[in-house]
């Protein structure tokens, strides 16, 4: 608990060191530009590296094997897509948000409304993961297992996060998210040494062991499974084979889609540094994924699927169970600090992203037709974080027991389908229109929530959110591959059903803008 608390201490002082300089929408918003591509792509892997990939991902290898490690590969591959199709250009157009992007040339006012809309709606489904995880935590730091406990836990969190986000603005923000990375990911490759260490640096009698501690599992659904092989949770059925197609298109597709990610492009100088940034992001991002292989494997042979299980927050507590196993309660206490700061710092970067496009999108575009100060904006954008902190403190409450890297994969599900059809063809397609747009946003954000509420995520199993009511229609746990491909009809055909009449000339000074970057300072100076 000394460690747990010294960490939150110093990133706390960080943060208020860091919030000097405030004033400006650009400094609040964007950190006034001023970060580079290497600590910019330090800060992304930070961001995107959240407690679904340290306690959900280790947790879902340690008990399925196989099919928790495809949540490492969707992930990672999901960057490949973020590069190559939408960061350089985002960074081009851009000025705060995803929806500068989206009204550059098409109607202002109600595109920025749906744009907001999904922002807001994206955040809060990935805050509710955080907020999980974060109970798990501390619950088991603590040895809580009371719900009411853990609900205390998790409202603490988000008093916390809220303070980060109206102290320290995007640069405060920026720099827990870079301190955190570092610790993050050389606190994975340390435990990875050791566990590998334990086998003598031979993976193959680490898998050996991890199968065989399965094997011996009371659970005879759990004993029966190759963790070694695919299908131990996507392939029993057809349905979670479909399941599992969903999942990888929500995964592969979202991360282009998430405004908390997308916004971090606006925070570097100019697009050559916004190439760099993803270029260190994928690489750091990378070398944590092949740890968390080993990290859950070597939870699952080391501490094993039972134990796991029977503790605090289930799946997501395999990661703190083999710190515990192999450096006692030490190393429990960094690898939970660091872990605990992951989650500060995601949330605190969700929370500016949200509250941004409030302030900036709706509050400012919308309700005040750009008639506001900047200083009205950022206060603006602090009563939104709270708001936004309290609801986020409600629905963590409700999905602390739920896997932390399933409730990402069903906020990337609506980012993949309320946000990327429109950037790709905002970006892409000269024709787009303004009722593509909404068409495409608010028919794959309502689709995607619809499925979700009605789907065995929320109720009718053990391990839904809803306990002791069924009303599961919707078959399949992720969503993404009805209303993602939805999203792109929709686009298309409110497209071609409405007029040609957006202004050629804007078109065309978005497409030279995109590509070459030419204009874009002029617009971020304005």
């Amino acid at each position: 608990m000394a460690i747990f608390a010294a960490f939150v201490l110093v990133t706390l002082y960080i943060v208020i060191k860091a919030s000097k300089k405030n004033a400006t929408a650009t400094e609040f918003f964007t950190a006034g530009r001023a970060f580079t591509g290497p600590q910019n792509g330090i800060a992304i892997s930070g961001d995107y590296l959240s407690a679904a990939s340290f306690l959900g991902i280790a947790g879902a290898i340690a008990v399925y094997g196989y099919d928790g490690f495809l949540y490492s590969i969707g992930f990672l591959v999901a960057w490949l897509v973020a590069l190559l199709l939408v960061a350089e250009l985002l960074r081009n157009t851009g000025k705060f948000t995803m929806a500068d992007v989206l009204s550059f040339r098409l109607k202002q006012r109600p595109v920025r409304l749906a744009a907001a809309t999904n922002t807001l709606a994206v955040s809060l489904f990935y805050l509710l993961a955080q907020m999980a995880g974060a109970g798990v935590l501390v619950a088991l730091l603590l040895n809580i297992e009371s719900d009411l406990g853990q609900s205390i836990v998790i409202a603490v969190v988000g008093v916390l996060m809220i303070v980060y986000v109206l102290v320290g603005g995007m640069k405060g923000t920026t720099w827990v998210q870079i301190i955190k990375a570092v610790l993050l990911i050389g606190g994975a490759g340390i435990m990875t040494v050791m566990v590998l260490a334990k086998f003598g640096f031979n993976f193959s009698e680490m898998l050996g062991a991890a199968q065989s501690m399965v094997s011996d599992s009371a659970d005879a659904k759990v004993a029966s499974r190759d963790v070694l092989a695919p299908g131990a949770q996507y392939g029993a059925s057809l349905t979670t084979q479909i399941n599992f197609i969903s999942l990888a298109l929500a995964l592969v597709l979202g991360t282009a889609g998430l405004p908390h990610v997308l916004m971090r492009f606006y925070t570097v100088p100019t697009a050559k540094e916004a190439r760099r940034s993803v270029v260190w992001a994928i690489a750091l991002i990378g070398a944590f994924y092949l740890f968390t292989l080993v990290l859950g494997y070597g939870a699952a042979a080391l501490v094993g699927p039972d134990r796991i299980l029977a503790a605090p927050g289930g799946v997501n507590s395999a990661a703190p169970q083999l710190a515990f196993e192999l450096g006692g309660v030490v190393l429990l206490g960094i690898i939970s600090a660091v872990a605990f700061a992951t989650i500060l710092a995601v949330v605190a970067g969700l929370t500016i992203t949200a509250s941004a496009s409030f302030a900036h999108d709706i509050y400012a575009s919308v309700l005040r037709n750009d008639n506001v100060s900047e200083s009205e904006q950022v206060k603006i954008s602090r009563i939104t974080a709270v708001v936004l902190g309290t609801l986020a403190i409600g629905l963590g409450i409700l999905a602390r027991e739920q896997n932390v890297a399933f409730l990402v994969a069903l906020a990337f599900a609506v980012a993949a389908a309320a946000n990327l059809p429109t950037i790709l063809y905002s970006l892409y397609w000269r024709r787009f229109n303004t009722r593509g747009a909404l068409w495409s946003m608010y028919g794959g954000l309502v689709s995607t929530i619809v499925l979700i509420v009605f789907s065995p995520a929320v109720s009718g199993t053990a391990t839904s959110m809803i306990k002791g009511m069924d009303f599961a229609w919707f078959p399949l746990a992720n969503p993404g591959i009805v209303s993602i491909p939805l999203a792109f009809i929709l686009g298309i055909v409110g497209t071609l059903t409405s007029p040609d009449d957006e202004d050629p000339t804007i078109a065309a000074e978005m497409e030279v803008r995109s590509l070459t970057g030419v204009g874009s300072e002029k617009a971020v100076a304005h």
